[in-house]
């Protein structure tokens, strides 16, 4: 197994987790923050738009069973890329869709996979390729959110079938629970 790792924002890092965690390929997912000035930031400094982080989850995948490339086009499928500063009802620069590259062939790729979703959609894409920054681990109670709390919370329940069914049916060669 060769395992790298990928970072991308794409709104509410829980409903992005989730996507992600039935994804064949991927081996973790983790919830955090990313692009921005203050050092260690909370999820309430984040939320309020003031630190200039994004929230973001950081995906190591088995590059042998799941392309960085294929991962964008997930990423790009399951939420609205045409979107400035926000994802649905969750606005600020803290929901961008952006992505982190980790090196120049993630950068190029990004790069290609942005060309790709733009040929999907009416609007501009509006994904950003942004430096690589400090990475920070949300608080512990964010990770794995969906599989927990997040059953129970109404904007999740609201938002996470919703990008489960688009990737079942886009991807359904790619997902865990389509293979069980």
């Amino acid at each position: 197994m060769t395992l790298e790792y990928a970072i991308v924002a794409g709104g509410c890092f829980w409903c992005t987790e989730a996507v992600f965690k039935d994804v064949i390929g991927v081996e973790t997912v983790e919830s955090g923050y990313i692009g921005g000035q203050t050092v260690n930031p909370t999820y309430e400094e984040v939320c309020n738009g003031d630190t200039g982080h994004a929230e973001a989850i950081r995906i190591g995948f088995d590059s042998e069973k799941l392309s960085y490339g294929d991962l964008l086009d997930i990423s790009f499928a399951t939420h609205d890329p045409t979107q400035l500063n926000r994802q649905g009802n969750d606005v600020g620069t803290q929901y961008r869709s952006a992505i982190f590259p980790m090196n120049e062939e993630q950068q190029a790729e990004a790069v290609a996979a942005i060309a790709r979703a733009q040929e999907d959609q009416r609007e501009p894409v509006v994904t950003t390729i942004e430096p690589l920054a400090t990475w920070y681990p949300a608080e512990n109670y964010h990770q794995d959110y969906w599989e927990g709390a997040g059953q129970r919370n109404g904007y999740c329940l609201a938002v996470i079938p919703p990008k489960l069914q688009k990737l079942r049916k886009s991807f359904a060669n790619r997902t865990k629970s389509l293979q069980d």
